[in-house]
């Protein structure tokens, strides 16, 4: 059946019962002024949700009726659990939101897309993602109800038909209602003389022709821009996450994805986010393909890629190699997302890297600690095992991990943390043999 187009956000809340289950993807897919709306009701008996990196504090969550659910936390997930609102963490890596989604099959799915194009078509804009196939899945059965927001200011994009057409059309969705919402703005972090000597040293690995993943997050950002400055060229990519950053590579006339493999040609990614210049940039563009986040986060699609250099940070790192991204103090901060995927694709080929990017201390308190620990222990969870690890750079050097013992590994690592805690990091490692 065609859409049934509604006039408001109001009214297509109204699709949602006060004992119900909904979800949304990650943040860039968000619909926002739905999610806007659901805070408008205060009928909601039990309202359970699932997502995943939440755009804005959105009222609907601090009623105590409703029960999220994240595989990722942002900011805004951050603040409504410490102002006491029901929002609980979901372990899981951003590939398999799909299967849990699955399993739960809410009753109803939303999503933000851009405006419906002449074949009633309705590209996905900034986010592939988990959960395009529960999407379908959604329009196709008669007992649960797809609805979509569409806005002008989301960009349409494309993704790699026939198998990844990255659109949705009229006649599977439920409920489209128009807004004038926006997509989520995520300027370029600010970058200092620390973050800079980090991504210098990063460059160091970056030859030219690499493909390139970067996360996101000052550093990834300023090597990027250095990138983008500097002589080479010639660059390919392939990463979770579209940034500013990146676009900025292909306004400087250094990106060709020429012979890096199954995307020849194309970058391609699962997620978009940063600033409304980018988001301008992708209308319409091309060269940028959208695809399901199980595509571009495969281990061995990520191999097949020419000089592959993956680059993601860390909040700490013990001296056995282990990774913690998502933990701070025990209590969760993000989430893992695709942060083994890329450090386990980028190991498979003699010729790929890995960069984890960290400053050497962190302030807590008012004091320093360092980020570079004897062990994690029981505040931080291993968002990474220590055996994906590659290299590792803070602004004090590099330590290269792969094809190392543990003793040379602990001994790198110490050489890199801050001069204040190596003395403390060198016996500790002693005491652990």
């Amino acid at each position: 059946m065609p859409a049934r187009r509604v006039d408001t956000v109001a009214e297509a809340v109204e699709y949602i019962r006060p004992t119900d289950d909904l979800a949304v993807g990650l943040g860039p897919g968000h619909p926002v002024g739905f999610l806007h709306g659901l805070g408008e009701r205060d009928d909601w008996v039990d309202l359970q949700m699932f997502g995943a990196l939440l755009t804005d504090l959105y009222p609907v969550f601090t009623n105590p009726n409703v029960h999220y659910r994240s595989g990722f936390f942002g900011p805004a997930e951050r603040l409504l659990r410490d102002s006491g609102a029901d929002i609980q963490y979901v372990p899981a890596d951003f590939r398999r939101f799909a299967p849990i989604v699955e399993q739960l099959a809410p009753r109803v799915m939303a999503t933000a897309v851009a405006p419906p194009d002449a074949d009633g078509y309705c590209s996905l804009s900034l986010h592939a993602g988990a959960l395009v196939d529960e999407l379908h899945r959604t329009g196709a059965d008669p007992e649960r109800v797809l609805i979509v927001e569409h806005s002008p200011h989301f960009p349409r994009t494309f993704g790699l038909p026939p198998e990844h057409p990255h659109r949705l059309h009229l006649d599977e969705i439920d409920v489209i209602v128009e807004t004038d919402a926006a997509p989520i703005n995520l300027p370029d972090a600010e970058a200092d003389d620390l973050d800079r000597t980090i991504a210098e040293l990063a460059n160091r690995f970056i030859p030219d022709g690499a493909t390139l993943q970067t996360g996101i997050g000052a550093i990834p950002s300023l090597i990027a821009t250095l990138l983008a400055e500097g002589s080479g060229g010639g660059y390919g990519i392939h990463s979770e996450m579209f940034t500013t950053g990146l676009m900025r590579l292909y306004q400087a006339g250094k990106v060709t994805n020429a012979d890096k493999g199954e995307f020849d040609g194309i970058s391609v990614t699962t997620f978009a986010a940063g600033t409304a210049e980018l988001y301008e940039w992708l209308d319409g563009n091309d060269l940028v393909r959208f695809l399901p986040v199980d595509v571009v986060n495969s281990a061995d699609v990520i191999a097949e890629n020419r000089h592959f250099v993956s680059i993601n940070g860390a909040t700490a790192i013990d001296l056995w190699g282990q990774v913690a991204a998502d933990t701070i103090d025990g209590r969760q901060h993000s989430g893992t997302g695709g942060h083994e995927d890329f450090l386990a694709g980028a190991g498979l080929q003699t010729d790929d890297r890995s960069l984890l990017c960290l400053r050497s201390t962190a302030i807590v308190d008012g004091e320093p600690v360092s980020r570079i620990v004897t062990n994690l222990g029981p505040g931080m969870a291993v968002t990474t095992p220590r055996h994906q690890v590659d290299v590792v750079i803070t602004e004090h050097g590099v330590a290269e991990l792969k094809g190392r013992t543990v003793r040379e590994r602990a001994v790198a690592l110490s050489q890199i943390a801050h001069p204040a805690f190596r003395a403390e990091l060198t016996d500790a490692g002693s005491a652990l043999g």
